[in-house]
């Protein structure tokens, strides 16, 4: 028995333990099949030179790989097991439709909903999800159902003008919007935030809440289960009002139907309301631009601009300047801030790099977004980059949408579900307040919108706020 204690001690312990670490650390640096791709040895080692950025620093890796592709090239190990490419040419490769695309489970499964279509990581399972629902957001589906769209946006101004000659929280009323539409278009029930005298503000917040959870989920797995069984009164007596929404809605959403339609929903929510917030403060706050908005809408409709009910879709999308508009703040603001890692079943080839199959291999889309190569000026708000118009053409070419270096939706075989009816909110939210409402955006600068940090969906300084003086137009 005393030769098993000694075995046992502590000092055997930690020996055992710090030759593993070492000969694992050897393994990863020296024999990994990913040893021989650049990047920082930290990261090659453990998954906490991530850790550091996203849970200490606050959702900094994607800013910190954007530097590490500067030093290391375009193609770098972000970690033991994963590569990151900043080349655009190589998003055809990754993100197309034919082929077995697996999404990376180790980010995915964080959100705690991995058998949802949007968050569950097997290509097969996705595929026949999808099949399922896909149908319902199909562009002919969204034309069909516009009125839903319509009429809240309606009810959107009606609730605006209320605040005219006061001050709204313009993003609030937006994600009230996005929440409503949403969940009358999926599930057929109408929630009314847009009734709400702060616009079930804490809803929003909560939505900026995700971000936290699934970055602290992903390093502590146990983090989200134990979210799941504590009872939402244990934290009530400390945490805020977002946090509370939060929980309510973590718990809530477990099983395949009931994760189905909260990833699904919830999905529309703040990635619509963010573009529209970035959109809008870029808008009513460059004179140019608005009054070019304003010349194409007014020629595009006879109706008195106080009296003007939302435009339909068929009389919105054929306006050049309002597309181009609509596309330059979805270049800033995508809907994903974080990289898309995918895993494919055969070797993948980037130049003379063999990148072996099973690896996960990602882009970040609002890398190349503003990819000053691409987009000269990339930080620049120039919707004039569209129509090939000035020195910011960057890759874009006049007409259409899909160019070469832009996937505000991403692409392929895991391309947003709910595309056209984020690109319907916002041709009518837009054109409806361009007509009808003049602002004075209060206390904000264009940072303030620009991506910050990595919340999964795009995280910045201004959060759920977007404080503007409300007039009607011309008054």
């Amino acid at each position: 028995m005393e030769s098993v204690a000694r075995l046992l001690s502590w000092g055997n312990v930690v020996g055992v333990v710090f030759v593993y670490y070492l000969t694992l650390g050897f393994y990863r640096l020296f024999l990994h099949p990913l040893a021989r791709f650049p990047g920082p040895k930290l990261a090659a080692v453990s998954r906490w030179y991530e850790g550091y950025y996203d849970l200490i620093k606050g959702g900094q890796y994607t800013h910190k790989i954007k530097e590490l592709h500067k030093k290391y090239g375009p193609i770098i190990r972000i970690s033991p097991y994963e590569l990151h490419v900043i080349d655009p040419a190589f998003f055809e490769v990754l993100y197309r439709m034919d082929g077995r695309w697996d999404k990376y489970a180790w980010t995915y499964d964080a959100f705690g909903a991995r058998n949802s279509t949007i968050f569950g990581s097997d290509h097969d399972a996705h595929k026949a999800y999808r099949s399922a629902i896909a149908p319902l957001f199909s562009k002919a589906k969204i034309d069909a159902r516009q009125d839903i769209v319509l009429k809240n946006v309606d009810k959107f101004c009606e609730r605006i003008a209320g605040f005219a000659g006061t001050t709204v929280n313009l993003e609030a009323a937006t994600g009230a919007l996005a929440r409503d539409i949403a969940n009358e278009f999926i599930l057929g029930k109408k929630y009314n935030d847009l009734d709400s005298d702060d616009f079930n503000y804490a809803l929003s917040v909560a939505s900026l809440g995700t971000g936290k959870f699934w970055r602290t989920n992903k390093f502590i797995r146990w983090y989200g289960p134990a979210l799941k069984m504590m009872p939402v009164d244990w934290v009530s007596k400390t945490a805020d009002q977002g946090m509370k929404a939060f929980l309510r809605l973590f718990k809530a959403a477990f099983k395949h139907i009931r994760q189905e339609v909260g990833t699904v929903s919830g999905a529309g929510y703040e990635t619509t309301a963010s573009a529209l917030r970035l959109i809008f403060f870029h808008v009513f706050t460059n004179p140019p631009i608005l009054h070019r908005l304003r010349q194409e809408l007014d020629s595009a409709t006879t109706t008195t601009p106080l009296k003007l009910e939302p435009l339909p879709l068929k009389t919105l999308l054929p306006l050049p300047y309002l597309t181009a508009v609509l596309t330059e703040g979805l270049r800033l603001s995508p809907a994903v801030a974080t990289r898309a890692a995918r895993i494919s079943d055969k070797d993948l080839f980037y130049g003379a790099w063999r990148i072996p199959a099973r690896t996960p291999v990602g882009m970040t889309t609002l890398l190349m977004h503003t990819d000053e190569k691409l987009y000269p000026d990339a930080m620049r708000f120039d919707p004039g980059r569209w129509l090939g118009e000035g020195a910011g053409g960057g890759g874009a070419k006049k007409g259409g949408l899909g160019r070469r270096g832009l996937a505000p939706f991403g692409r392929g075989t895991r391309g947003c579900l709910g595309m056209h009816l984020a690109w319907a909110e916002m041709y009518v939210a837009l054109a409806a307040l361009v007509q009808r409402f003049d602002f004075v955006i209060e206390g904000a600068t264009a940072t303030d919108f620009e991506f910050e940090r990595d919340d999964f969906s795009i995280g910045t300084k201004a959060g759920c706020n977007l404080l503007a003086r409300v007039s009607l137009r011309g008054n």
